[in-house]
């Protein structure tokens, strides 16, 4: 049996193409960090950028909103940590 094909909402896809568009890591390590394929998440982008039509036109599950908003608070806590072992470093010093 085949798993069932995972569906994004249209908030979570523009959250996520936001998200990227923001920061300076390549886009195959962000789709990575969110857990889609670097395929997908270029077509997302792509669809984004298409102003003729609406982007995201799919269905997607509410849940997936809670899940964008949890790995953008934890890519946020990350990139805190790491900038404190840092600070910490420089002070040891």
């Amino acid at each position: 049996m085949s798993k069932p094909r995972r569906q994004y909402s249209p908030e979570y896809k523009q959250e996520a193409v936001g998200v990227v568009q923001q920061s300076d890591q390549p886009i195959s390590r962000r789709a990575q960090n969110l857990g889609i394929s670097d395929g997908l998440f270029r077509r997302w982008i792509k669809e984004q950028s298409d102003s003729a039509k609406k982007p995201f036109p799919g269905q997607g599950n509410p849940r997936d909103e809670d899940v964008t908003r949890l790995k953008r608070e934890l890519i946020e806590v990350k990139r805190e940590r790491d900038f404190l072992k840092e600070a910490a470093a420089y002070f040891a010093k």
